[in-house]
């Protein structure tokens, strides 16, 4: 969704089998395609009082083709202790957002290397046209929500949602606070008065996809992981929510399960090793997906399955969002197209509207709104319009009508398995589409993304 204001066990990528992107047109200031990271180890203390964070980051990357006598990481204002490159003190400059770092040597071409930052200071969020992003200070804890430039609120990166890396996160607080990121929970330790959480997400991961939630909070189990032949029992599920809202989650969230399994017969196998739902101890304007979990706010509650289609969007970014990474933030309707579809798809598998009933809604909702968006390249302004959620759905109902649904959810399914943990762009989706239409696909894929009009209500079989 939009910012606020395994089964199938990951498979190790090797750095050098993934091509670094270039410049996203959306946010050229941020990232530096010069390079790539492969991995990151951030280990950091909280003190949610005094909104105090410091710590270490460790990246590991690999120089792109050409040398590199400086590169830089995005950081929000933070006081830095010291910077090193290969284990060896690095020159660097911090201003505007920018670390640039210039090692003592030039990083040869296609190197491997590290960098190691050493930070303090009070995060807070980066400001946007959507309004703050990144680390938000609750009233007793924190939590990210860094769609689509707020990473660097918390941890120096290369902010660029094509430049995909495993994490391992260590994080201590007071211990009577939970930490909660995305991933799977390695350690906890407790010494004296704090605790130390160690999580290990290895699939490949967007920065903006980061999260952390720190609070008050009980741990449901939500589906355990059984062994046996059935894979779809194999997805661990977990829910971390203050205590009195536990009657009102039950409901809420009590088709999850079944909706994981739905949602594996129709995208494919999960492709994270767990599952987990934050329900924050604050009202959030809309849920934030992450790499494995999914934040919602307390008025996402209230006992009677109000907001299960935001559980079923969410869900469903797990796929196409997060496993699928777009190239850059032009495609986004990749995104939010296949997360407001399956929706429709939920809602048609357990007898409410149909996709076709949910799609005729929107289209009326479309055609009274100004024409003016480009859905496959709305540009910055547009990027988290509410039209394009719509219109994406609608252009994948075009598309299942025009494919029929045997070929349209193969499609799918092959879409999600073949570009497992990778990068993706409206281009290669219409290359791979086309491989199941019985004829050109061309004036489709024109009308719905390329062109403002809103084309006319898909009908057919």
């Amino acid at each position: 969704m939009a910012p606020r204001r395994s089964q199938g066990a990951y498979e190790p990528v090797s750095p050098k089998q993934v091509p670094a992107p270039g410049v996203d047109p959306y946010f050229p200031a941020n990232g530096d395609a010069r390079y790539r990271v492969h991995r990151y180890e951030l280990a950091l203390d909280y003190r949610p009082g005094p909104n105090r964070l410091g710590g270490t980051a460790r990246l590991s990357a690999v120089a792109g083709a050409v040398p590199l006598p400086e590169f830089a990481l995005d950081l929000a204002e933070f006081r830095i202790g010291r910077v090193l490159v290969d284990g060896r003190a690095a020159h660097y400059t911090h201003r505007a957002g920018k670390l640039r770092i210039r090692p003592a040597k030039a990083l040869a071409a296609g190197a491997a290397f590290t960098v190691e930052v050493h930070y303090t200071g009070n995060p807070r969020p980066v400001r946007s046209q959507w309004g703050g992003l990144g680390w938000e200070e609750l009233t007793d804890g924190a939590l990210v929500a860094s769609q689509p430039v707020g990473a660097p609120s918390w941890y120096p990166c290369n902010d660029r949602p094509g430049d995909k890396a495993s994490y391992q996160i260590s994080i201590t607080t007071p211990s009577p606070y939970t930490v909660v990121v995305g991933g799977r929970l390695l350690t906890r330790t407790t010494r004296a008065s704090s605790t130390t959480w160690v999580y290990e997400q290895p699939a490949p991961t967007s920065s903006y996809l980061v999260t952390v939630s720190i609070g008050h909070y009980e741990t449901v189990r939500l589906i355990e992981p059984s062994p046996g032949p059935e894979p779809l029992r194999a997805v661990p599920q977990t829910a971390y929510l203050p205590a009195r809202l536990l009657p009102e989650f039950s409901t809420d969230f009590g088709r999850q399960a079944q909706m994981m399994h739905f949602f594996e017969d129709v995208f494919g196998p999960y492709p994270f090793g767990e599952y987990a739902v934050v329900v924050a101890d604050e009202e959030l304007d809309v849920p934030v997906e992450a790499q494995g979990l999914a934040t919602f706010g307390t008025n996402h509650l209230g006992g009677a399955r109000g907001s299960e289609r935001l559980v079923a969007h969410e869900l469903a970014h797990q796929w196409f969002g997060n496993s699928l990474s777009i190239a850059d933030w032009r495609h986004i309707w990749l995104n939010e197209g296949f997360a407001k579809y399956a929706e429709w798809l939920w809602s048609e598998h357990v007898g409410g509207r149909t996709a076709a009933e949910h799609a005729a809604t929107a289209h009326a909702l479309l055609a009274g709104l100004p024409q003016d968006l480009r859905l496959g390249d709305p540009g910055k302004k547009l990027m988290f319009d509410d039209r394009l959620y719509e219109r994406g759905g609608l252009a994948m109902h075009a598309l299942r009508r025009a494919l029929g649904d045997t070929a349209f959810f193969r499609m799918v399914r092959d879409w999600a398995a073949i570009h497992r943990h990778g990068t993706v762009s409206t281009a290669d989706f219409i290359a791979h589409a086309a491989h199941y239409a019985t004829g050109p696909l061309d004036g489709l894929f024109d009308a719905w993304l390329h062109e403002t009009s809103l084309p006319p209500l898909p009908v057919g079989t």
